[in-house]
Order: structure tokens, then sequence, then C-alpha cells
């Protein structure tokens, strides 16, 4: 299963707005910025801190050989 990211969205600001975009996040407490950025990380990853981590994907070996 291979994911690619979606290249055909872009988005284009000017200087201004994108330093409007970084103030919004400074008057917020360092909560309010986590909770923002695992809202940010789950849409990404269309999750939900409801699901859970499919674990089946990844594995570690100790001294795995690649194959």
């Amino acid at each position: 299963m291979e994911i690619k990211m979606e290249r055909s969205i872009v988005s284009m600001s000017s200087f201004e707005d994108a330093d409007d975009h970084v103030s919004f996040y400074t008057d917020k407490t360092p909560l309010e910025r986590l909770n923002y950025a695992c809202d940010i990380i789950n849409s990404i990853f269309d999750s939900s801190p409801e699901k859970k981590v499919d674990k089946t994907v990844f594995s570690a070996r100790k001294h795995a050989q690649l194959i």
C-alpha cells in the first residue's frame, strides 16, 4: 500500500496573511497549540483520537536485514 500526498490542493497567501497566521498561535497556551497540532495531524492522516493505531504496518527487529 503506497500513500501519496495530494498535490493538487495549493494555497497561496501574501506575506501579511502568513504573518497573521503565525500571530494566531502566539497568544495561545501551549496546551491549545498542542490541541491544534493534534487536529492538524489527525486531518492529514485521516484519523481521530478514538481510532486505534494499526500497529501491523510497523515492525522493528534487532539486526534486521534489508529485504
